[in-house]
């Protein structure tokens, strides 16, 4: 396995930057995450480092060699696509060993054999070995093809939305056991996703691409609770962050067009004018809460419900374990959690 780097590479495609000097580096064995909008060039940055598509400037670096001029095939990289590449009149157990039967790589045949059943076990797919790709459902058509990936043992793994096209339970099973199967393996991968879940739940790293722009790089909690910019904060989190525009005034701080004051913590500096970023988990309806509203919606989810708290003229989202009592017009108490405050400025970069 290997290490990977990324080395200020620039892409473009006639008029358009798809991507603007993105640099990063990839550890062995890390699961690294490339979190980002459709459009955001996760997939160009796939290619470039598959070596489908040619960087215009810049180099990738693997084990310390830079590989711009290696063919896709000297680079030795699996690719597992978003679409199940698949050869559908072909049988499981032939999809498998495909990849290992290429002339260039002289597998012997009891090998071939032996890896193919290992992964189909792995997979838990070993039933399916005797069946043609094209009788199976989505579900079972992706883990062949992340299969087929992983008997070759590559160098990286690269995977593009490989879950997106599954159904949500399928894609919550698939998850645990893509993470279980790497972390066993102890393989380098790199994982493209819009999905923030799966960032947060698979990732030990995450890269946020915006526009072809490495916004921040960081681990799950780095990306969740320090956001470098408004965008990587409504990027992460269900439901999404509180952001109000906000005011410094005497030692403390209040929302515009609100009832909300706050004090402004030991050693915060923020400009006059701002935009203040909350969690819907640090907004908690308390009787001993010193702030007041009204609810104006709620949105029971079984485990927790989402409550929409109007004061004044800003409405905030609190999340609260279970059902709760409130009923929309109900007035509600609250209070928000000091020591969790994101601040931005205007332009929407962390203060």
């Amino acid at each position: 396995m290997s290490n990977v780097v990324l080395q200020h590479i620039f892409k473009r495609f006639k008029d358009v930057e798809a991507l603007h000097d993105v640099s990063f580096s990839i550890n062995n064995g890390e699961f690294f995450v490339l979190l980002g909008p459709t459009g955001a060039g996760k997939t160009t940055t796939l290619r470039v480092i598959a070596g489908l598509e040619r960087q215009d400037e810049g180099s990738l670096v693997f084990d310390g060699a830079v590989v711009n001029d290696f063919t896709p095939a000297d680079r030795d990289v699996a690719f597992v696509f978003q679409q199940y590449s698949l050869y559908p009149n072909m049988l499981v157990y032939d999809n498998l060993a495909f990849p290992l039967r290429s002339p260039l790589r002289k597998t012997p045949k009891a090998e071939i054999d032996q890896r193919v059943r290992d992964v189909a076990e792995k997979l838990r797919i070993t039933h399916l070995l005797d069946r043609k790709t094209a009788r199976l459902s989505g579900g079972e058509m992706q883990r062949v093809s992340i299969g087929r990936a992983i008997v070759r043992r590559p160098r990286i793994f690269l995977m593009d939305e490989p879950l997106s096209n599954l159904d949500a339970k399928l894609r919550e099973a698939l998850r645990v056991e893509l993470q279980h199967l790497q972390k066993t393996e102890h393989s380098t991968t790199l994982f493209v996703t819009h999905d923030q879940i799966e960032a947060l739940t698979m990732a030990d790293r995450i890269a946020v691409l915006d526009a072809g722009h490495i916004v921040q790089i960081g681990t799950p909690d780095d990306i969740y609770d320090r956001p470098a910019t408004t965008f990587v904060a409504t990027l992460v989190g269900t439901p999404r962050i509180n952001l109000v525009p906000a005011a410094r005034e005497n030692g403390s701080l209040y929302v515009r067009d609100s009832a909300i004051r706050l004090p402004l913590g030991e050693g915060v500096s923020v400009p006059q004018m701002f935009l203040l970023g909350v969690r819907p988990e640090d907004v908690k309806p308390s009787a001993q809460g010193d702030l007041r509203g009204e609810v104006v919606l709620t949105e029971p989810l079984g485990v927790e419900t989402v409550i929409h708290i109007r004061s004044e003229g800003q409405t905030l989202l609190s999340i609260v374990p279970g059902i709760t009592d409130l009923a929309v017009g109900d007035p509600v108490q609250f209070e928000i959690s000091q020591e969790r405050l994101h601040y931005f400025d205007l332009d929407g970069q962390r203060v």
